[in-house]
């Protein structure tokens, strides 16, 4: 699976349900306790760094990104789709929505207060990983908080057909705590929080709160 292959096919799926993918999603947070107090306490962590701009790179149709407004922060949304975008843009006017891919971040460095990444590394293949990583890394000011929400578990799957029935090619990756905390180490960062739950977002979906260390190797 080349870089190229994959993010294709990510970006043509998402266009074909970026309408259908709104309507199922829309409500999804008012669902979930677990995953509001998560992004509450990254937006506390956001706070204590002084404020200043939040990337939700993968946003989708923007649901979480407004979210994040709402929480009084400086969000942003980034997606790879153009189809989700024009959602994105249409459902929360006024809010800022751009197109870009998180394996190359057109970011400056260290211009990020904090960078969220919500159940959007799903499709990214394991040996991407670590180059999306440090991107992360480059991109926030060191402290600053990072928090990612995965589906836990072993397996790898092509999810052909998706929500509302329409087709799909995307890989599903399925990933356990320690793997995913391995590699944001060796990226610079340090977990300060993992958990797993259940809800409406994923059967058994994963948390882990992270900052960008001052330095590789050190708090």
């Amino acid at each position: 699976m080349n870089a190229d292959g994959w993010l294709e096919d990510t970006r043509t799926s998402y266009d074909t349900v970026a309408e259908s993918y709104a309507q199922l999603t829309r409500h999804l947070l008012d669902e979930t306790p677990e995953e509001r107090a998560v992004l509450a306490l990254f937006a506390e962590k956001v706070r204590a760094q002084g404020g200043g701009p939040v990337a939700d790179v993968g946003c989708g149709t923007g649901r979480v990104t407004a979210h994040l407004r709402q929480l009084g922060l400086d969000a942003f949304g980034i997606d790879l789709s153009p189809g989700m975008i024009e959602v994105a843009r249409r459902d929360h006017p006024g809010l800022r929505f751009e197109l870009g891919s998180m394996t190359d971040l057109g970011f400056a460095d260290a211009s990020m207060t904090g960078l969220i990444a919500w159940y959007s590394l799903i499709h990214v293949p394991d040996d991407e990983i670590g180059s999306v990583f440090a991107h992360f890394r480059r991109v926030i000011r060191p402290g600053g908080p990072l928090l990612l929400g995965f589906h836990v578990g072993d397996e790898s799957r092509l999810k052909t057909e998706g929500y509302g029935g329409h087709p799909m090619k995307v890989h599903v990756h399925r990933r356990q705590h320690g793997r995913l905390i391995a590699w944001l180490d060796d990226a610079g960062f340090a977990v300060e929080d993992h958990k797993t739950l259940t809800s409406a977002e994923s059967r058994l979906g994963g948390i882990i709160l992270a900052r960008r260390r001052t330095a590789t190797g050190h708090p």
